[in-house]
This record gives C-alpha cells, sequence and structure tokens, in this order.
C-alpha cells in the first residue's frame, strides 16, 4: 500500500490472509508533527539534542502515533465500513529519525463476525511494534 489506492470494500476475510504491506519513512517532520497532532509534548519526539541527552539515538516515534498507523493499516485493507473493536499493542525496539517501518498483518481469526488480525511493524533495528486488532467488517457490525 503506498496510501493512493482507493479503499476497497470488503464483505469478509479468511483466517492466513495476508495484508497488502505499508512501508512508511520516519522522518523528522513525520516524527514531530504526529507526536504534536496526539498532543504529545515529551521533548524527546521533537528535540534531537534532549533526546539524544537522555540517550536515545534520536527523535522517536511515540506510542499514539503507533496506534494510530495499525489503525489504518488495518482499516485501509478492511476498507470503509471497517469497525475497529479493540487494538492491543507492544512496543518493541524504538523507530528512529531517518528509519523507515514496514507493517505486516494477517488474519489470525474469523469468528461470529469479528475479525482478528495480528500486525508487526519492522524497522532497521527489527520488531518496533506488535498489535492485535479485533474488528467487524461488511455487514457485522
Amino acid at each position: 500500500m503506498t496510501g493512493d489506492e482507493p479503499l476497497a470494500r470488503r464483505a469478509q476475510a479468511e483466517v492466513g490472509e495476508k495484508l497488502p504491506e505499508l512501508k512508511l519513512e520516519g522522518t523528522p517532520t513525520f516524527i514531530v508533527s504526529t507526536a504534536l497532532a496526539t498532543r504529545d509534548f515529551q521533548d524527546v519526539h521533537h528535540d534531537r539534542d534532549l533526546a539524544q541527552a537522555k540517550g536515545s539515538k534520536d527523535i522517536f516515534v511515540n506510542i499514539l502515533t503507533d496506534t494510530g498507523l495499525v489503525e489504518r493499516f488495518v482499516t485501509d485493507w478492511a476498507g470503509p465500513s471497517a469497525r475497529v473493536k479493540s487494538i492491543s499493542l507492544r512496543l518493541g525496539v524504538p523507530w528512529y529519525a531517518y528509519d523507515t517501518t514496514v507493517f505486516t498483518g494477517s488474519v489470525t481469526s474469523v469468528e461470529d463476525g469479528l475479525v482478528e488480525v495480528d500486525v508487526v511493524g519492522n524497522n532497521s533495528l527489527g520488531a518496533h511494534v506488535t498489535a492485535k486488532v479485533k474488528l467487524t467488517i461488511g455487514e457485522s457490525q
């Protein structure tokens, strides 16, 4: 996915189905703007010098941005009728400025209209975020 494709209207999902990968560059502008958009004013998300003084390599993406990106990744695949019921995620390695994270996912369960998708976002350091998303799609609202 590049973000330019039209949203598909999906009516169902199958266990084992793979989601199209989403590749995102962590530019400083992206990291700073998403931190501010989520009202996260911690200096490690917008001030390289202070982030490095606190032991980080550079500024890094915040968890609120990660949650939004996981939701975007799944709903772009599921289509406009999708309704996210829950997202649980765990952070791994940081996503520093100038690194790229690639989101992948697969359907792990479809039961009583509830679809479960496992998502992983990997960057050059390893697994940045792992998540489990539960959603309904199509007419199973």
